[in-house]
């Protein structure tokens, strides 16, 4: 039927193995960060803290709603689609099988590890250009080590480093798939510090919609390399309750290594999330520094944005949950 919509067919057998994780094992093995325990055997999660996991099941109780597996944590709570969320748990048992801890025992931090590198970076840098990247800005991240292509996945792999050079932190990004490397640190997301000194910082969500920027600001024929850059590697998610959330472990890392920005300028998803994520970092940080909100012109993020201004078609399998 003209202007069906084809979904992508998943085998059966992904599917019953995605639908066998529970939230406490998924948790466990790919964020550990958002693991706390409440009391006993009973954990809730960093971001959510009314969210409670106990005895194989999970409850969300300000909102009402729960479920047993770690995918339907993914549809009800992250707000993935069912598809989204099965390659999310596949994707990420491929990279790292999942760990078996005792809930009594606390899990021991995992060393850093980069995913291997293939021999040609072809799949990534199509991936990338057919979301409207300029290809001299991706060829700097290559040439410095902040980018490359993983085997035999073929990701995009966003490296972070420390100030001596040494990767910290890598996020992942396929087609379908958005992950961390074990180990990964997030004080050291990726980012591309400007290259001379700067008092102004840009804050992006994910390495895709910072890279955006940085083609829309080449193609006004604006220096790139003018202003930092950096993402958070994902949603930043405040607590539930306000007053305990803490500023981004990147942006806090990045404020105490570079004291002379006093500029920040937010540039987040057009949505409820990111909005909200403004209102929070603009309630933890100093009143000193000077804040702006500037999410993209249309869209829902800056590389939708970019692929708008380019007439490309935007990445498919995106939320499109714009609020007006």
């Amino acid at each position: 039927m003209k202007g069906a919509m084809i979904m992508p067919y998943i085998d059966p057998d992904v599917i019953l193995e995605a639908k066998k994780m529970d939230l406490f094992t998924y948790l466990q093995s790919y964020e550990p960060q958002e693991l706390v325990r409440f009391s006993g055997n009973v954990y809730c999660t960093r971001t959510h803290d009314s969210l409670k996991i106990s005895n194989g099941k999970w409850c969300w109780h300000s909102h009402g709603i729960g479920g047993r597996s770690a995918l339907d944590y993914l549809i009800k709570v992250r707000d993935m689609s069912f598809t989204e969320a099965v390659e999310q748990i596949i994707g990420q048992t491929a990279i790292q099988p999942p760990v078996s801890v005792s809930k009594d025992e606390k899990p021991k931090p995992k060393p850093f590890t980069l995913p291997p590198a293939n021999r040609s970076a072809t799949h990534m840098v199509n991936y990338l250009t057919k979301r409207g990247i300029d290809f001299d800005i991706l060829r700097f991240c290559m040439d410095t080590g902040r980018l490359y292509e993983s085997y035999p996945y073929h990701n995009a792999v966003f490296v972070g480093m420390d100030e001596k050079g040494t990767p910290r932190y890598a996020a992942l990004r396929g087609a379908r798939f958005m992950g961390e490397a074990t180990g990964s640190d997030k004080h050291y997301s990726f980012g591309i510090p400007a290259e001379t000194d700067s008092d102004t910082l840009h804050l992006f969500e994910s390495p895709i919609d910072l890279l955006s920027y940085a083609t829309l600001l080449k193609l006004h024929s604006y220096d790139w390399r003018q202003e930092h850059l950096l993402s958070l590697s994902g949603v930043y998610q405040p607590k539930e309750n306000a007053g305990q959330t803490a500023t981004p472990a990147a942006l806090e890392r990045f404020l105490e290594r570079n004291p002379n920005v006093r500029k920040i300028v937010l540039r987040f998803d057009n949505d409820t999330t990111g909005r909200l994520a403004v209102q929070t970092i603009r309630a933890v940080l100093p009143d000193s520094y000077e804040i702006i909100s500037s999410p993209p012109p249309s869209g829902k993020d800056y590389n939708d944005y970019l692929c708008d201004r380019l007439g490309l078609p935007r990445a498919q399998g995106k939320k499109r949950n714009i609020e007006r």
